[in-house]
């Protein structure tokens, strides 16, 4: 999957967690969950869930650790996705 593909299918579901919508509209590799999008470290939880059943693979709490930015997120999910 590509990288833009997996960036339109986070988009919906980080969007009900963000509290900076001007940071949402600019969403790009650097932009960070927590310091760019003002989500809490519970929602991220949360959004982590939603990835798991969106893309239908497994994230290890080592792998959530890491999930700060929208680049390091894309690279998780393309990872789980070639080992499946």
């Amino acid at each position: 999957m590509t990288k833009e593909a997996i960036i339109e299918k986070l988009k919906p579901i980080v969007q009900p967690f963000v509290k900076n919508e001007e940071a949402f509209k600019n969403l790009n590799d650097t932009t960070d969950f927590i310091t760019d999008l003002n989500i809490n470290s519970a929602n991220l939880v949360d959004i982590v869930l939603d990835i798991e059943e969106a893309f239908h693979i497994e994230i290890d709490n080592e792998s959530m650790e890491k999930m700060l930015t929208v680049e390091n997120t894309v690279a998780i999910i393309q990872k789980k996705l070639a080992a499946q």
